[in-house]
């Protein structure tokens, strides 16, 4: 039997229960929204090539959906290019602190039409939203210059989406997403923001929690080079000096 097929089938199960008792009782008493994705983890191993989890859940009434799926903050160094006698090297960076390593939106209707500017700003939805703090002080026009530097840098990469993907409603209440992750996703604690929106303004929400993390041999390598970073160092150099003395050994005796 297939892994894969055994380790995903209780979250199939858990989507079909779930949707099932949301028409049957619709959501708990208090809550405008309830929502779970197909897999709370992504597993990366060898020869993987991207993933995508599902997610869905059901209101207490008619409105619209917008989820956030956000990666683990890290600091990122923008870099701008300058001539140095006649060379182009990186001349000048700045560091930005907390950035997520992922940005992606969904919704079930186009964001401008669903939030205003300010309510949009405020809950941080949108990759033009986010709050990009230099770690050391810099000018504001040149901050955000390097900013969106930054976010188109993220976008070329595939790791900040460019579109806003699409929530489908089944009825008025159940609505169902899949949230795509790219080869290169990074590895952490991932956030899903799901947000209630009437009126065109945020009346609910809930966060849950998507792990990505290397799995087999990938996970011992990254885990021991992280932890012994000098001795992969070394390792790695010896390996490719025996590489490179084994590839000449057919041609000592010409």
């Amino acid at each position: 039997m297939n892994p894969g097929f055994l380790r995903r089938a209780p979250h199939r199960l858990g989507w079909a229960v779930l949707l099932f008792l949301a028409l049957a009782s619709g959501p708990a008493r208090g809550a405008a929204i309830v929502a779970d994705l197909s897999t709370h983890i992504i597993a990366i191993g060898g020869g993987f090539s991207g993933d995508s989890v599902v997610l869905f859940g059901a209101t207490d009434g008619p409105g619209d959906i917008i989820a956030v799926v956000r990666g683990p903050d890290r600091d990122m160094t923008v870099w701008r290019k300058g001539k140095v006698a006649g060379i182009w090297v990186n001349a000048e960076s700045v560091t930005f602190d907390n950035v997520p390593s992922f940005y992606s939106v969904a919704a079930s209707r186009p964001l401008d039409t669903l939030l205003p500017p300010a309510t949009a700003a405020l809950y941080r939805i949108g990759a033009n939203n986010l709050k990009y703090e230099p770690v050391s002080f810099v000018a504001p026009d040149r901050a955000r210059g390097f900013a969106e530097a930054l976010v188109e840098e993220q976008r070329r990469l595939g790791l900040f989406a460019r579109e806003t993907s699409k929530i489908a409603f089944l009825g008025e209440r159940l609505f169902r997403a899949t949230l795509a992750f790219p080869a290169n996703v990074p590895t952490g604690t991932y956030l899903v923001q799901i947000f209630l929106v009437r009126d065109r303004d945020v009346v609910g929400g809930q966060t849950t929690p998507l792990v990505v993390s290397k799995v087999g041999i990938d996970a011992a390598l990254y885990d021991f080079a992280t932890r012994e970073a000098a001795a992969y160092g070394a390792i790695a150099v010896l390996t490719a000096v025996v590489a490179g003395w084994l590839a000449s050994l057919p041609f000592r005796g010409l």
